[in-house]
C-alpha cells in the first residue's frame, strides 16, 4: 500500500468519524449515516490495498 493511499484511507476514516460525531451531537441521523459510510469507504480502501499488496509480493 502506498503512503498516498494510506493517507487517503485515513483521511476518509477521520472525516467520517467527525461527521458521525457532529451528527450525534446535533441529532442528525443523515449526517451520522454519511459519517459511517465514509468510515466504511476508508476501511474498504485499506482492505483493497492489502489485497493488492499481497498479490504484488
Amino acid at each position: 500500500m502506498s503512503a498516498e493511499d494510506k493517507i487517503k484511507a485515513a483521511a476518509e476514516k477521520v472525516a467520517g468519524k467527525a461527521k458521525e460525531v457532529v451528527g450525534e451531537i446535533t441529532d442528525n441521523d443523515k449526517l451520522v449515516a454519511e459519517g459511517k459510510a465514509e468510515q466504511a469507504k476508508g476501511d474498504v480502501r485499506n482492505a483493497a490495498e492489502d489485497v493488492k499488496d499481497t498479490f504484488t509480493k
